[in-house]
């Protein structure tokens, strides 16, 4: 299983700020590069977004769906990646005290990557999702001053 958890010193509504930009997409979720609208209003339900991913000296182009979102507390996406399969990435986002606690939780479903899926990858996955919920919460708290959107908690 791999969940990790990261405590954002910003309430919910930053946290869904930057979520909602499908711009920044590319800034938080290690490994892609220049997130751009594919269709629908990010992150509305069956909304995508495509994006740059490299790995090694080859570039590939990426695709996130939205799968299920309720607002200000879940966002759950499927992202696929060609042949290597795709992904389901559940973001639960909650109130704690006057933070925003963030969960990602991310499996393999489809792919070379749902076959393979095992410890090892989970382990890795993990390494993956330390830093970017420490990106997504340097991004949230420089693009929210400390003490804005107080009292706006989910």
């Amino acid at each position: 299983m791999a969940a990790r958890h990261h405590l954002i010193d910003r309430p919910p509504s930053a946290v869904w700020t930057v979520l909602e930009d499908e711009r920044l997409y590319g800034t938080w979720v290690v490994g892609t590069s220049d997130s751009r609208r594919e269709q629908g209003d990010w992150p509305e339900l069956g909304s995508s977004i495509t994006y740059s991913v490299r790995l090694g000296p080859k570039e590939f182009t990426g695709r996130t769906v939205v799968r299920r979102i309720e607002r200000p507390r879940t966002l759950e996406l499927e992202a696929e990646a060609g042949p290597l399969g795709s992904a389901r990435i559940a973001l639960d986002i909650r109130s704690w005290g006057d933070k925003t606690l963030v969960t990602v939780d991310e499996h393999p479903l489809r792919g070379v990557g749902g076959t393979l899926h095992n410890v090892l990858l989970d382990s890795l996955i993990q390494i993956r999702h330390r830093t970017m919920l420490a990106r997504l919460a340097r991004l949230t708290e420089r693009r929210t001053p400390s003490g804005a959107g107080e009292g706006a908690h989910a």
